[in-house]
This record gives structure tokens, sequence and C-alpha cells, in this order.
């Protein structure tokens, strides 16, 4: 049943961009992923219970351009995060409590990536670090500004989460999916 849940979860998040109204944080327990299918698991043999409290890395209202799309192994095609709208240049905050794990270019891309303990890494680009490596730092901190180079270019930021190396949808640290905002036909 959880599975069924979480393929419907994964099918609606694919169909539409959504807006986030507020930018409250909340506390859940995190499932793990099945390594071979990225798929969210509830069996007990797959399950690893990680508690954090977690913020939008950018300020409300939030909204999310391109949803989170599971790939069908690890290998295959898929989306790895989310895409939330961000002005070049504004401040982007630590998701939750970390140690800084990464701050470099990747594929021209300014990155910085946050340890958050137990197996659990955010990474969110484009991003022009102002922390160094190794800072440790704590939820709502100032990571970074939003840069220019990646797929949102100009629009956004790319923001992505880990657990145990497998890539897992970020908004199960944020409450799950996010009340819906009926916005007006143009």
């Amino acid at each position: 049943m959880a599975l069924m849940t979480a393929v419907g979860v994964l099918l609606m998040l694919s169909t539409a961009s959504m807006a986030v109204a507020g930018g409250d944080s909340r506390t859940l327990s995190v499932p793990s992923v099945a390594a071979d299918t990225g798929l969210i698991t509830a069996s007990s043999a797959n399950t690893a219970t990680r508690t954090q409290t977690w913020a939008w890395p950018v300020p409300s209202p939030i909204h999310i351009l391109e949803p989170f799309r599971a790939p069908l192994t690890r290998y295959t095609a898929g989306h790895r995060g989310v895409d939330l709208a961000a002005e070049v240049g504004g401040t982007i905050t630590a998701p939750a409590d970390g140690v800084v794990s990464f701050v470099g270019e990747v594929a021209d891309k300014p990155v910085v990536a946050i340890e958050h303990g137990t197996g659990v890494v955010s990474a969110m680009e484009p991003v022009v670090a102002a922390v160094a490596l190794g800072t440790e730092i704590t939820r709502g901190d100032p990571v970074g500004i939003v840069g220019v180079g990646s797929h949102t270019e100009g629009h956004g930021i790319h923001f992505g989460v880990r657990v145990n190396g497998e890539y897992v949808s970020p908004l199960l640290f944020f409450g799950g999916i996010p009340r819906a905002v009926l916005l007006p036909l143009p």
C-alpha cells in the first residue's frame, strides 16, 4: 500500500508545476529509497527513519518550477530534485543543520552541498558559495547566492536531496506534497 502511495505521489508530482503557499517547515520521518528502483519503500528491511526539521532554501512564497521525477533505475533519465523559483543574486539558506560537504563547480555550475548526518545530503545549484568547505551551519544560515549556469537559467535553483547516495524527492523533508494553490487563468 505504501509503495502504491509513493508511486501515486511521484506520478502526481510529474504532471504539473506547483505553487506552495507559505514557507513553513515541518518535522517528519523520511523513508529510505529502494536502490534498484529509486522508489520510496515502507518495508522494514529498507526503511531508515530520520527526523529532520527543514526550511525552504529560498524565500516565500515557494514556487516549484519543475517537480521531482524519479528515474526508473539509478542510471536512467529523471529529474533528481526540484527547481525552485529564485532571483539571480538572491540569498540561499541552509535547509537544515549540517556541515558544508562540497563547494565548487560541477559541469560549469556552482554547487553547494550540505551533509546533514545519517546519510542525508542536500545540494543546490547554481549557488555561488558564501561558506567554506567544512563549515558547520544551522538551518536558515545563508550559504550563498543564486548564480547562473544551470537548466534553471536565471529563474531559480535546482535543489536535490540524497539519502545514502540515492536521490529522493526533497518534498519528503518539507511535509510531503504542499497544499495546492489555485491560480487564475491568464
